[in-house]
């Protein structure tokens, strides 16, 4: 596999960084099967229906398949007054259709022994199904019943009004999870990404049948989504399936305007939430990236691997290869830390996350910044390397089942418009060099404005002046 590796490798260093990651030259576009034959590597096949929804497929021969719908909807289409019915929608398609009551559906589900579920994130809201290879027609079958046919029945609406309810208080005693909703309410503060995926409580008691209908009509049209499968799967039956289930409504208002995402205002700020009745302080610090197409995303994934991650459960003291994980563990400055690359269209957040003692504070902000300083001037060669390596090997064990490979696929075409195969993105990853570690982070982290949240024992936490003025050191 290596030596094939490089042979494919080579013309890839034609393609700069300055090039975005969407962009593909003609000469590859032809040859994209052979490259997946030559590198045993299963072809992902799409396919553009008439009606704008796209089809795509990876069948590596298994016995079992993961199926799904990729939908270009979530809160950041959504205004202040409607914040949280991407979500409330999502809840609302599992509780019965005309021809499937919710008990016939969870019967259904339960007979083919297949799995069912879905998820709402701010820039998609997806619905998949993982079965065996024969149930997939039916698998599809149900997905499509239930994205276009559900109920949304007024008692059924009541009831999950409670279970919204609830799944907000369980949120709220994740402290990560508020702390990155903080995290996001402040750096982008006044725009959609600053809205809470599961929206305000006040909007949860006041939103109607209506309300979730116009955004159904508005957003679950077919050329927003994408049908993805993975594992089992025949591209041509699915495209089939495709055609015969998935007809654009004639009921339809094909003339209402669909709302777009315009830029989202990015500030460097930061919000606080002190609490000293809590045990340890829960902080993320961050500043303004790029987005998923742009090609200077690979080399910030580079540079967020070698800032890692770490436990005090995982030990290892001094003989961490990544340098904040050592000092973290031979001077107990925090519990864990987690260095994070979060995308959407057109921006993102790049930063850490960690959870230390409230004395310990300072001291970690100081040793963070001295590590994203050092990422400007003097990270080895040696570092980026095993980072590099490091970032490799996640990718590809994170597509070790279908279902993560359909997740993959079907997020891959939402945000790119195509699938990056993985020996692209091996490539890509490979061409990163020291130099273009200090180059990305002298023009994203020297000098910018950060964004931070934080809860808990907060008091130690060091002025937003003083932060700032910990984003530009002497760099030789």
């Amino acid at each position: 596999m290596a030596s094939r590796l490089l042979t494919v490798n080579t013309p890839f260093k034609a393609l700069t960084l300055k090039s975005g990651i969407t962009q593909v030259p003609k000469c590859w576009r032809s040859t994209a099967a052979s490259c997946a034959t030559q590198l045993n590597v299963p072809e992902t096949k799409v396919t553009t229906l008439e009606n704008g929804m796209r089809v795509a497929t990876e069948d590596n021969g298994s016995q079992t398949a993961t199926v799904g719908l990729w939908i270009d909807a979530g809160s950041r289409w959504e205004t202040p007054c409607n914040n949280g019915v991407a979500h409330f929608v999502e809840h609302m398609l599992f509780k019965g259709t005309p021809t499937r009551s919710q008990t016939a559906l969870e019967l259904e589900i339960e007979n083919i022994g297949a799995h069912l579920n879905a998820y709402t994130s701010r820039e998609q809201t997806v619905f998949y199904a993982k079965a065996l290879k024969s149930d997939v027609p039916k698998a599809v079958e149900i997905l499509s019943d239930i994205i276009q046919n559900s109920n949304l029945g007024e008692n059924e609406i009541e009831r999950e009004r409670g279970v919204i309810l609830r799944e907000m208080q369980e949120v709220e005693t994740n402290l990560q999870e508020v702390v990155f909703d903080y995290l996001h309410a402040t750096a982008y503060q006044g725009t959609p990404l600053g809205q809470t995926i599961l929206g305000p409580t006040e909007n949860i008691n006041s939103l109607k049948r209506s309300d979730l209908k116009e955004y159904v009509d508005v957003f679950y049209r077919p050329s927003r989504l994408v049908l993805a499968g993975a594992g089992g799967v025949n591209h041509e039956e699915l495209v089939d399936l495709a055609k015969t289930l998935f007809k654009t409504p004639k009921d339809l208002n094909l003339d209402v305007e669909i709302p777009t995402y315009t830029k989202c205002r990015f500030t460097g700020s930061e919000i606080k939430s002190r609490d000293d009745s809590l045990p340890l302080a829960h902080i993320a610090i961050a500043i303004e990236s790029c987005g998923w197409s742009d090609a200077d995303n690979i080399p910030l994934m580079v540079a967020n691997t070698i800032i890692g991650s770490w436990d005090r459960s995982q030990g290892g003291g001094n003989n961490n290869a990544n340098r904040l994980a050592r000092f973290a563990d031979s001077l107990d400055l925090c519990h864990s830390f987690q260095s994070f690359n979060t995308c959407y269209k057109d921006t993102g957040l790049w930063g850490a996350y960690f959870v230390c003692d409230k004395l310990k504070i300072m001291e970690f902000t100081f040793h963070l910044q001295e590590e994203w300083m050092r990422l400007c001037a003097s990270v080895t060669e040696a570092e980026v390397e095993r980072a590099k390596n490091v970032l490799k090997t996640n990718m590809l064990l994170q597509l070790d089942t279908s279902t993560q490979v359909c997740e993959d696929i079907g997020r891959q075409l939402l945000c790119y418009n195509r699938r990056i195969p993985p020996h692209e993105l091996e490539a890509r990853i490979n061409n990163v060099s020291a130099k273009n570690i200090h180059d990305i982070a002298m023009k994203y982290i020297f000098d910018r404005c950060p964004a931070v949240a934080a809860v808990g024992p907060t008091e130690q936490l060091v002025d937003y002046n003083r932060l700032r003025a910990g984003m530009r050191w002497v760099v030789l």
